[in-house]
């Protein structure tokens, strides 16, 4: 009775408009109240677990390194370092943006704020050269879903307080999954580039804009010079040092993931505000509300799935989901693929981080089952689930981009079809070849 009444209650709020994160609240203490199966203190308490993780502070630690490095002018060092590398080819503004989604992906650690920082300093330059709209804004979205696969992650940190698996670990198998991800949307960009001639990034001579008369048509796209690049590489160190830290760290056993992310928050702040020289105190309060209310967002999503997800335990639906999926079949990849479509019609409907806390109680019972490595299937898990992130009618990446480039989404899912594609193929990779995953963390210590 409790869980009808909890299902119902949750989707009927949905139904009606109610936000996802107060939709679960409600319904979580209207199933409570209404059978009086369970002590309504209880929930309180386990509202209040719920957050009272060591691990989990790292997300407020990574929210805010992410918005101080895209407040203090890293974005824009990372993109004019991109153009440098991968400018030229056919396309070439599209390859900036997910090349530097890659880079700023690995502060962020979240995909619609990488979408929004990225996006933010490409959507205008790319429309300057006469990339289509709806183009350009599937582009950052894809490109933004990079963010929570390349370390560090916040969904993986909450995979990791939930499951009990090591968020180091977790950290470093996302390196192959998420350099495959880039590679795969940078042939994605180049097919759709060449076929509608969209061009490397302008690099006109003086004596051709005096030829042309200010004729902008005239392109000269030689690759850039050793100096050009040597240059670019230096203005953008200072923020590609910041995932080298992080990761050095954490591999060689110095801090924790959640120290690493304390540390990044002051050495993101130093960069930004003395050596960049483009953080003042206004936006040093700007960056501390923002940062704030992202991660009372997060956190109070956090919170109220988690009691969610308490009920439905309570109830052994995990349990007998578990034994359900293992009854049809005892293949480990079989399993993997069940799970991946799941994953692939969840994340469609839920946000990442509700997915992650309904789901991981559910499916680590069948993968430790299956003698699956729980850390291996967090990375699987986070990688289907961001494919969510540009999916309708839920991609936050997806709204993130239309306000930016001001283009509707529908046009935007039409353009948004063959990442979303190519992505799919990518998780079908992580389930026939693990070793793109674990290959890296078996060459640590890490438990």
């Amino acid at each position: 009775m409790l869980v009808i009444v909890l299902l119902v209650s949750f989707f009927l709020l949905l139904f009606i408009g109610v936000p996802i994160s107060f939709a679960l609240s409600i319904s979580s203490f209207t199933a409570v109240m209404t059978t009086g199966a369970i002590p309504v203190i209880n929930l309180v308490q386990k509202t209040f677990r719920a957050i009272d993780s060591f691990t989990l502070l790292a997300i407020p630690f990574f929210v805010f390194a992410g918005n101080v490095m895209a407040r203090g002018g890293v974005s824009k060092r990372l993109t004019d370092m991109a153009a440098t590398l991968v400018g030229r080819m056919p396309g070439g503004l599209a390859h900036v943006a997910t090349l530097s989604s890659t880079f700023f992906g690995a502060i962020s650690g979240s995909a619609p704020a990488t979408t929004s920082a990225i996006g933010a300093v490409m959507v205008p330059e790319m429309e300057k050269r006469s990339y289509d709209k709806a183009f350009t804004a599937a582009v950052v979205a894809a490109s933004g879903t990079i963010g929570l696969i390349i370390p560090p992650s916040n969904t993986m940190v909450m995979y990791g307080t939930l499951a009990n698996a090591s968020v180091g670990k977790m950290f470093i198998g996302g390196v192959g999954p998420g350099l495959l991800m880039t590679a795969v949307i940078i042939i994605i960009n180049y097919v759709i580039s060449k076929k509608r001639g969209y061009v490397g990034t302008e690099r006109v001579t003086a004596k051709e804009v005096w030829m042309s008369r200010g004729n902008h048509e005239i392109i000269h796209r030689g690759p850039a010079s050793g100096k050009e690049r040597w240059a670019a590489f230096k203005d953008a160190i200072w923020g590609l040092l910041m995932p080298v830290i992080i990761l050095g760290g954490i591999y060689s056993g110095l801090f924790t993931p959640t120290e690493a992310a304390a540390i990044a928050v002051f050495y993101g702040i130093i960069v930004s505000a003395f050596v960049y020289r483009n953080m003042g105190w206004k936006d040093f309060i700007h960056v501390l509300s923002a940062s704030a209310s992202s991660t009372a967002s997060i956190l109070f999503l956090v919170a109220n799935a988690h009691i969610f997800s308490y009920l439905l335990s309570s109830e052994q639906i995990p349990q007998k989901l578990a034994i359900l999926m293992t009854s049809l079949t005892t293949n480990p990849t079989m399993i993997m693929f069940l799970i991946m479509i799941v994953l692939l019609i969840a994340g469609c409907f839920l946000d990442n981080a509700v997915a992650v806390i309904l789901l991981t109680p559910i499916f680590v019972n069948v993968v430790q089952a299956m003698n699956i490595d729980i850390c291996y299937f967090g990375v699987f898990l986070v990688f289907v689930l961001a494919i969510g992130q540009v999916t309708p009618p839920v991609g936050l990446c997806l709204f993130v981009a239309c306000d930016i480039g001001k283009v509707s989404i529908e046009k935007i899912s039409r353009e948004v079809l063959p990442y979303v594609g190519g992505l799919i193929v990518t998780a079908i990779l992580l389930v026939l070849f693990p070793q793109i995953v674990t290959w890296l963390p078996s060459l640590t210590k890490m438990a």
